[in-house]
């Protein structure tokens, strides 16, 4: 879906993080690597679970710490599809973005682009009196396996 390489974000990120006066620590890095071998939707749990299976050692706090200041840093975005627990997910330079679609009843999550949808959204921007700067679109329902049209 991305058309930019988790390695071209990856340096992005390491970079953004030297220009902020922040260290590439171990832990840092591989945050980072998880992330972008997950890509979408990931909880911290999961980056978590995948740094283990690599033997990483990284805790569950320096993950929780890495995403902190990711987020903060503005190169990952954290994402709420409405289950209680955080989501993140790399955020490319470019602007560029996907929503999500969230099973009601397994919680699978799939993102999808939509170009109308983005049309819709900007002309929607130059009719209100408001300056958006970015937008979550979220959409909830049954995904083809919990559909009971099924």
């Amino acid at each position: 879906m991305s058309t930019t390489a988790p390695a071209q974000w990856t340096e992005h990120v390491l970079s953004t993080l030297d220009r902020a006066g922040h260290r590439s620590t171990g832990p840092r890095t591989a945050v980072v690597g998880a992330i972008a071998d997950l890509g979408c939707s990931t909880t911290a749990r999961e980056i978590a679970d995948l740094l283990r299976g690599r033997n990483a050692g990284v805790g569950m706090a320096s993950v929780y710490r890495a995403l902190e200041l990711l987020e903060r840093l503005k190169v990952v975005r954290r994402v709420d599809v409405g289950e209680g627990s955080a989501r993140y997910e790399p955020a490319y330079p470019s602007g560029e973005h996907h929503h999500h679609l969230v099973c009601d009843a397994c919680g699978n999550v799939t993102a999808f682009e939509d170009d109308d949808l983005e049309r819709v959204i900007h002309a929607l921007s130059r009719r209100v009196d408001f300056d958006i700067a970015g937008h979550e679109v979220t959409l909830r329902g049954a995904c083809p396996l919990c559909s009971p049209s099924r």
